[in-house]
């Protein structure tokens, strides 16, 4: 370990054993982490977020356990990511291995006792309190949505942590102080520009979707900042943008010029200096993009209709009761919409999920539909209105995937087959 790096007297204590063996480890572990990123300090960290409660095999269990026998506990608010199952409902997610499911069951377990506020969700920013932590905090998240998320639209300071190395922070409080966590880090380096993109092009949710989803695949190794989005657009959209970019390229953290709080003009977002780099974003690059998120046949029937990858939120669900109100999902199709425990409670408040359920709809906490084995029902061909559930779903379950707005899902859901808005789909509607 190298001396270099700058400890606390507390770092000591840990690192020496003094509180027992589950804190030398984590302290290890950041220690480690900190030497590979070239970080000279430790920065205290105010949340964690909490992505290996996620059960991936025995690994996962034993770690786990060694941290609850040795008397582990996180020294900050840790709130868990989603699981592998639906905790109060594990029989949706058909294929499964009993010993699996009781291996994810007792590993949620095991978090819950070290400390864990169980919120089951990859979308804690949606939930009030610890989870909205202010611009400029630093935090420790592993989920690729909400990393980018936390980092662009929230402006708190997080690097992509794996599983265990977030455990680790969480446990001492501590993160290396490199990457995000820094200015420098933070700056943008590469400029895109919308100005060939029609107006009325971005007031529609599915753009910032098939936005998110090209800049994962052309910003390499750059911080992007985007220059054109409209100055009200709300989280839901920037969420589609950061998860979109988060699936397809890794980004971990973008700017929004005048929308996000690091942003509020270009010169800010590049720290004073010139971009590296430009793209200025074409309408034919744009429906490539878009069409690259189907990866088969756009017509015909489908088996399943995927919404909430991220989880939906409050504001997506009141959308989505008012298309379903009064309808009815066609026989032989599955609608699913993941969300959290507590978005769901909201939405049982205003009917909405009593909405959902009597229009044939399934609702599903704790988890994704884009995990494997697949939810029941899922098969052949998929529609969904999310960019990241249409790059994952294909190589993760194996179905065809069909990508639409949120209106074209609702059709065709209850159409049986796909539909969509021909008006929103032509060439003219992208610029072309």
């Amino acid at each position: 370990m190298s001396a270099d790096i700058v400890l606390s007297d507390r770092d000591r204590h840990f690192l020496e054993g003094g509180e027992g063996k589950a804190y030398r480890l984590a302290m290890q572990l950041v220690l480690g982490a900190a030497e590979a990123m070239g970080a000279e300090e430790l920065v205290d960290i105010d949340f964690v977020h909490i992505d290996a409660c996620f059960y991936s095999g025995q690994a996962h269990i034993d770690f786990a356990r060694f941290i609850l026998e040795n008397d582990g506990r996180f020294a900050v608010p840790a709130w868990t990511n989603n699981g592998l199952v639906d905790l109060r409902r594990p029989e949706l997610r058909s294929g499964v291995d009993p010993e699996v499911v009781a291996g994810a069951k007792e590993l949620m377990r095991l978090y819950e006792e070290i400390g864990c506020e169980t919120v089951w969700t990859c979308a804690p920013y949606q939930l009030p309190g610890a989870g909205r932590p202010k611009c400029g905090s630093h935090i420790a998240v592993g989920e690729s949505n909400a990393v980018s998320f936390y980092n662009s639209v929230l402006g708190a300071r997080t690097n992509k942590y794996g599983d265990f190395l977030e455990v680790a922070c969480g446990l001492t409080g501590r993160a290396p102080k490199a990457g995000r966590h820094t200015d420098e880090g933070r700056r943008a380096t590469l400029l895109i520009t919308l100005d060939q993109v029609p107006e009325a092009l971005r007031d529609q949710d599915i753009f910032f979707h098939v936005l998110g989803h090209m800049i994962g695949r052309e910003a390499g190794v750059h911080t992007p900042a985007i220059a054109g989005l409209p100055r009200d657009t709300g989280e839901d959209r920037l969420k589609a943008i950061a998860a979109g970019a988060a699936a397809s390229g890794g980004v971990t953290l973008y700017h929004a010029i005048g929308v996000t709080p690091e942003a509020p003009d270009i010169v800010t977002a590049f720290g004073g200096l010139e971009p590296e780099a430009r793209l200025d974003v074409s309408p034919e690059a744009l429906m490539a993009a878009r069409d690259s998120l189907s990866t088969g046949a756009r017509e015909g029937m489908v088996d399943m209709v995927a919404l909430g990858t991220p989880h939906f939120s409050f504001t997506e669900f009141g959308a989505l009761a008012a298309l379903l109100d009064g309808r009815r999902v066609t026989d032989g199709v599955s609608l699913y919409v993941s969300t959290s425990r507590h978005v769901a409670a909201l939405a049982a408040e205003k009917g909405w999920v009593e909405t959902l359920e009597r229009a044939g709809g399934k609702l599903i906490t704790d988890t994704c539909t884009y995990f494997s084995p697949a939810v029941r029902g899922c098969k052949g061909r998929v529609m969904t209105n999310s960019a990241k559930w249409a790059y994952y779903a294909p190589g993760m379950l194996g179905v065809e995937v069909v990508f639409g707005s949120l209106e074209d899902c609702v059709e065709t859901a209850c159409a049986g087959s796909v539909r969509r808005d021909s008006a929103v789909w032509h060439p003219n509607a992208w610029g072309a």
